[in-house]
């Protein structure tokens, strides 16, 4: 089935959290996550096999920062074609007949102009060069997600279908204040999904900055604002920091699940988890719906 056809029929229910489980493995800070396809693949792979097993329909790859100029930022000497392969080859790799693969996209290694001084054709031209290479390699979608800048998305967006015919999902982070949600620039919940399906997004949505308590009402905006299917993808509620140093988030398996039934519930197809989150939430996500 091809994955729209069964978010239309079904729904869609992503992994968890990537990035926070490799902590937990030991990423050390100032290390590129992506680096760890080539040097942990087993590891990658676990993780992966671990949300499949869960019960997650769809697994991103381990590509969120495989841009060339950000894993050139981090330090990364190995290219930025290789990188990717072994991410897309990973999750492939542990999925099976009627389960997926998102090629995940995040930022670049710098900020658009006026804040930073990346031009729009640059952004469209690196993140071209890492979607060929992406959709060349077999994957199922684009995620586009964790964005803060409108533009970039769209520029994402233009980039990606330059060189491929797959579907794009965007999700993009708001933050709660008194007047509303917003993102870091202004742009509020409405005018972001509207502009994206505009651009050429098949599903638009929210992801991280927010935990599932939060996303509940930002979710509803969602919804009632384009017509297409939404993402949404909580972290596990903000996260706190013990007397030791030591980063948590605070809500657990079972107040996740609820809170993302409620999402679903709201019309909402696509749902999974941000940071903070694991194959333990998924699991209780599925049990919970079911």
């Amino acid at each position: 089935m091809d994955v729209f056809e069964k978010i239309e029929k079904q729904g869609l229910i992503f992994d968890g959290g990537m990035g926070s489980m490799l902590i937990d493995l030991g990423l050390q800070g100032g290390e590129a996550p992506e680096l760890w396809n080539l040097t942990h693949p087993d590891r990658i792979q676990n993780i992966h096999q671990a949300y499949f097993d869960a019960g997650a329909d769809i697994v991103s790859a381990n590509t969120f920062g495989a841009s060339a100029s950000k894993l050139v930022q981090m330090g990364v000497t190995q290219s930025m074609q290789d990188v990717n392969r072994a991410g897309v080859r990973l999750a492939r790799q542990a999925s099976s007949k009627e389960q997926y693969v998102a090629a995940d996209f995040g930022s670049l290694g710098g900020m658009l102009a006026p804040m930073g001084i990346l031009s729009e054709s640059d952004a469209i031209a690196e993140f071209s060069r890492q979607a060929a290479v992406l959709d060349d390699e077999g994957i199922d979608l684009f995620i586009m997600e964790t964005v803060f800048d409108l533009n970039l998305a769209i520029c994402a967006i233009e980039a990606i279908s330059n060189v491929s015919e797959k579907p794009i999902v965007c999700s993009m982070t708001f933050q709660q204040t008194p007047k509303g949600y917003f993102t870091i620039y202004g742009n509020s919940p409405e005018q972001s999904m509207q502009r994206l399906v505009k651009a050429g997004a098949r599903a638009v949505g929210a992801n991280c900055s927010l935990g599932s308590n939060g996303m509940v009402d930002l979710a509803a905006r969602i919804r009632k604002s384009v017509d297409v299917p939404i993402v949404i993808q909580p972290n596990a509620g903000m996260p706190e920091t013990t007397q030791e140093g030591d980063v948590f988030y605070p809500e657990d398996e079972t107040e996740f699940a609820n809170n993302m039934k409620k999402i679903r519930e709201l019309g909402v197809e696509i749902i999974g988890g941000c940071c903070g989150t694991t194959p333990a939430y998924i699991k209780k996500i599925k049990e919970t719906l079911a």
